[in-house]
């Protein structure tokens, strides 16, 4: 899969390391870019042929499950493959993807799969092979140095290292021809030319460094939201919603902070660009009209072709910004679109114990988009006459198709609105088709469990029952967030993955944060404060395993990850938000729910670490905004001092529940919770009854019984020019 300009903003490489490369790429052989003569293949001896074999049969991802038969010599990532390389003197392949992308299957069978192909890299290379999912520290690695060399990245990542993993020459696929080619050519330059590459490869990974290096200690002031506003206009497609132009990614962070920009400025524009978005992507083939949930983007501009996988990630972020959506405008199109998102993950991506599952493929049967798309015929032969007629109006069904082999990709046409679809016709025909095809073959499934997206859906899930008001959503978040508890934990240091029995991988930023954001999430849902009371424990272990003490801000990995080239922090937004900009958010939620300072000053030094970056490009940082957005907006601490079952109790529960307050925490409890919930603390009832404080900074207006009182003081705001 390549990744958008929405997705990954790199930089080129600075003048003299761009000049070295070019050295390199002349060394490696005009040949492999001109194509214009034929390079022999080099030939060692048969004591240079490593004494090896696939090793990835060990392993536990089912990415790395999908070569273990390859007739190349795979290692997975560790001391092993590294000391073989230096023992050989041989530089390393590094293959990196994930088992639900399309284009990492495409190289596999095409060259992966290949005795030739396997031949080159076991008699030259040391072959590694990366789950991106599950080592996402590498992963970010070497995406940045290849698309500093490239201005481009994707999956498959393909990346050549020296011993001492330092990268030298990048890309993503490439077919199988043009791949012996580059073998042949880096294994010549490697023998004949070994301090050209050394020297490339210091370069490159100083570059890297660099990059890490720059941030530095600013302020941040509401202008920048105003800044960021301005590039969404001028990036928006008024006419099909979305920012840029194909590969077009949906942006949910950038819709939800819009819709926060709009709450505070009143930009009729601002919404505009959100609902234009939403209304596009839901109608488009992007969606799954049968099935609930969207694909991981569209291949045109208009969200008509996807790329069929479907991400969790993206279906939890997409389902907050529809239940936002919702809450501003109470259309029912947006609740009825985050209902199929959901309803397709308790169905589809929920393992009986209570975790996520991370992916399904693009591909079934080996053909992408199969599982999806109907003929005509098909559908027809499916269908009552009656049902069939207005099946094919609506969603724009033809004889030639709107896709390959003149298959139908089902999308909304324009002649219908989005109440069409409870039409009885229709509803019957959906029920028809969707029946049909659970009894084809379907994708293949990736049922990891990763703790960062597992954390982001039960935040959607826990918001999704605010909002719609179904129990079964705020059970899956609960389970979830207990499976995650008793797989993922271990002696209070969070693990990365859980499959099959098998919990690995020391926890990254993203996964504390995010899962501190869905159990904060959670805790305004059900009021539970054991939610509360496991938050601020995993935020205490992040901020000793990550934060930076000298500098600010949290590396992307622990310190007892010693496999690494070097040690990244990471402020981008890319198909999910920054681990350090949820941090932020969760900083200031904490504060406000717990009052205690340590959690704001720290919540400043990062947002001041950010700022550089941030003001070069606010849109890129929309996570990081909403932060700023909760912080200089009049953001409401609302404390319900009584039962959770009183009536006041349940008139500003539902309120909260349903009106768009993004800048708000809510604490429920009986006056004797004020020790665990400090919100709570030194807050009498009056007359014995449930009463309510909203505050700001701990400064708390006068206590009221009275829910029109209480709505009008959580519903001020600090007003925002745009």
């Amino acid at each position: 899969m390549l990744l958008g300009n929405a997705e990954f903003a790199g930089k080129k490489l600075h003048r003299a390391l761009f000049v070295t490369l070019l050295i390199l790429v002349v060394l490696l052989g005009v040949g492999l870019l001109m194509r214009s003569k034929r390079v022999t293949p080099f030939r060692g001896s048969e004591r240079d042929k490593p004494m090896t074999y696939n090793r990835l049969g060990e392993e536990k991802s089912p990415y790395l499950l999908q070569h273990k038969d390859n007739p190349i010599h795979w290692f997975s990532w560790g001391e092993e493959a590294f000391r073989a390389a230096r023992e050989q003197n041989r530089p390393i392949f590094l293959s990196i993807g994930y088992s639900t992308c399309h284009w990492c299957h495409v190289m596999a069978h095409d060259s992966f799969e290949n005795q030739a192909v396997a031949d080159l890299l076991n008699q030259h290379f040391i072959s590694v092979k990366v789950d991106r999912e599950e080592r996402p520290d590498v992963d970010q690695i070497y995406m940045q140095a290849v698309v500093g060399l490239t201005g481009q990245g994707g999956w498959p990542l393909t990346v050549f290292l020296t011993p001492e993993l330092q990268p030298f020459f990048g890309g993503t696929f490439f077919p199988r021809a043009k791949f012996i080619e580059l073998l042949n050519l880096i294994q010549q330059a490697w023998l004949q030319q070994p301090d050209k590459i050394l020297t490339s490869a210091e370069q490159i990974t100083a570059y890297l460094r660099q990059q890490d290096a720059e941030s530095s200690t600013a302020s941040l002031d509401e202008s920048v939201l105003a800044q960021a506003y301005q590039q969404f206009v001028q990036g928006f497609d008024a006419e099909h919603g979305g920012f840029g132009a194909a590969p077009k990614f949906p942006r949910s962070m950038a819709l939800s902070l819009l819709l926060r920009l709009h709450r505070r400025s009143g930009e009729q524009a601002a919404l505009k660009m959100v609902e234009v978005t939403l209304e596009k992507m839901a109608r488009g083939g992007i969606y799954d009209h049968l099935g609930g949930g969207f694909a991981r983007y569209s291949t045109d501009a208009i969200w008509l072709v996807p790329h069929f996988e479907k991400m969790l990630y993206d279906n939890a972020l997409l389902a907050i910004s529809y239940l936002e959506a919702y809450q501003v405008t109470n259309k029912p199109m947006y609740a009825s679109v985050a209902q199929g998102i959901l309803d397709y993950v308790l169905r589809d991506m929920t393992a009986t114990a209570g975790g996520f599952y991370s992916a399904e493929d693009a591909d079934s049967e080996g053909v992408e988009g199969k599982f999806y798309v109907w003929s005509e015929k098909e559908l027809q032969a499916a269908l009552t006459a009656e049902e069939f007629a207005l099946f094919k109006k609506v969603y724009g069904v033809s004889s030639s198709g709107n896709f390959e082999a003149g298959e139908n990709i089902l999308h909304l046409t324009a002649d219908y609105s989005w109440e069409v679809k409870q039409e009885p016709l229709l509803q019957s025909a959906h029920k028809k088709l969707f029946a049909m095809r659970e009894r084809r073959v379907h994708p293949h499934k990736d049922d990891k469990i990763l703790t960062a997206w597992n954390g982001l859906m039960i935040a959607a899930m826990a918001k999704g029952y605010q909002v719609l008001g179904d129990i079964r959503y705020l059970k899956a978040a609960q389970d979830a967030a207990r499976f995650v508890q008793a797989n993922l934990e271990d002696a209070g240091r969070l693990l990365r993955r859980y499959r099959d029995g098998d919990s690995r991988f020391l926890a990254y930023i993203n996964d504390y944060a995010f899962l501190i954001f869905g159990l904060l999430a959670l805790h305004e849902a059900d009021f539970a404060v054991a939610w509360l009371d496991w938050a601020r424990q995993l935020q205490r272990q992040q901020d000793r395993l990550f934060w930076d003490e000298a500098e600010g801000g949290y590396f992307f990995s622990p310190a007892e990850n010693r496999d690494l080239l070097l040690r990244q922090k990471d402020f981008d937004d890319g198909a999910v938000p920054s681990g350090n900009s949820v941090a932020a958010l969760n900083l200031l939620k904490l504060h406000a729910l717990t009052l205690e300072r340590d959690y704001r000053q720290r919540a400043d030094k990062l947002l001041g670490v950010m700022a550089a970056k941030i003001k070069k490009f606010p849109s890129a940082y929309s996570q990081a905004l909403m932060a700023l957005d909760f912080d200089v907006d009049r953001a409401k601490e609302v404390a319900v001092v009584g039962s959770k079952e009183a009536p006041l109790t349940q008139q500003l529960k539902d309120y909260l529940f349903h009106t768009f307050v993004p800048n708000s925490v809510l604490a429920v409890g009986e006056p004797e919770l004020g020790k665990a919930l400090p919100l709570l603390r030194d807050r009498p009832q009056l007359h014995g009854k449930a009463t309510v404080y909203v505050c700001e900074q701990g400064v708390c207006q006068l206590p009221t019984q009275d829910f029109e009182k209480a709505k009008s003081l959580i519903e001020s705001y600090q007003p925002l020019s745009l």
